[in-house]
């Protein structure tokens, strides 16, 4: 009993120096890579500092992805992008915690590259859904900026960032992950 509560602890210790890995990745990224995306709204920046998180998430299930994705929005939000506050780091947990969420909980059904490009495509629509509704609620808040304002920006410049900065994170995550799951899992 106590060899197999020794591998236990092993194995969980190696998970979370593995998860702590892409962490530091996502936050490398973060600061090497944010570039503006939708001219209309400069502040709007796409980086790939999902990638790790998406694949965390398919290697780990959706809660890893979930926990990667507070402390990745957590140390982000305090370092890298401070600017925005609790609201950057609030939207951020919604946008990618919604991705880990729904993606994670579909590929772990079906683990197949079928499965995978479902979980992704699901996962990405469900993210750009769940900020255009944040966007609507928060950003007024947040920004001061009035709700009808907001709602003019969804179709011009919310709608497509959101889908450009997912669907890239979402098709790189989807071309490394069975070379990184490798790692991963041993």
């Amino acid at each position: 009993m106590n060899r197999q509560n020794d591998v236990n602890v092993q194995k969980t210790t190696v998970k979370l120096a593995k998860m702590g890995m892409l962490i530091g990745i996502s936050i490398i990224l973060v600061v090497l890579i944010h570039v503006p995306i939708i001219p209309a709204a400069p502040y709007l920046e796409y980086d790939p500092a999902d990638i790790p998180i998406f694949i965390g998430t398919f290697a780990f299930g959706p809660l890893a992805g979930l926990i990667l994705t507070i402390i990745v929005s957590i140390i982000q939000g305090v370092t890298v992008s401070a600017g925005s506050q609790i609201w950057g780091i609030i939207m951020h947990i919604m946008a990618t915690g919604s991705f880990a969420i729904v993606a994670g909980l579909i590929y772990k059904v079906k683990k197949t590259r079928k499965g995978a490009a479902i979980a992704i495509l699901i996962g990405i629509l469900v993210m750009v859904a769940v900020m255009c509704i944040a966007n609507i609620i928060i950003t007024p808040i947040y920004t001061g900026m009035p709700r009808k304002a907001v709602m003019a920006l969804i179709p011009t410049a919310i709608l497509p960032f959101n889908l450009i900065k997912a669907g890239i994170n979402g098709v790189v995550t989807f071309i490394l992950y069975k070379k990184i799951s490798k790692f991963l899992h041993k």
